[in-house]
């Protein structure tokens, strides 16, 4: 069963950045299309961006277009979401997931247990 590990998280101040990062110990990523997702309180959760097995291909949602970048690094085993210019409403739980052999969009089929983002001054 995949199991799938996010960090990164943390409290960073409007503007500022970092970077979340994905792994699955014991199991090869680059079989998995990878997708980020978020859910802050009271909201439905949130699609924000998912990357193909090979890394070819990529999407991202309207509202962190431009900010955020997905890439992988199926050497190391490994998926990022490198987030710049955060601002206070990206601030929520974010999850990794992953789809086997598959493609984006993803239907969810392995979820990690979600690492915190907090922007705020």
């Amino acid at each position: 069963q995949l199991q799938l590990v996010e960090s990164g998280g943390g409290l960073v101040q409007p503007g500022g950045s970092l970077r979340l990062s994905c792994r699955s110990p014991g199991f090869t990523l680059g079989y998995y299309a990878i997708g980020w997702f978020r859910q802050a309180p009271g909201k439905e959760r949130e699609g924000i961006s998912c990357i193909s097995k090979d890394g070819s291909s990529t999407n991202y949602a309207d509202s962190v277009k431009g900010r955020f970048t997905i890439s992988r690094d199926n050497a190391k085993n490994l998926v990022y979401l490198q987030m710049n210019s955060l601002k206070p409403e990206d601030t929520a739980v974010y999850y990794c997931a992953a789809d086997y052999l598959s493609s984006c969009p993803l239907r969810g089929d392995y979820w990690g247990q979600g690492t915190q983002v907090t922007v705020s001054s």
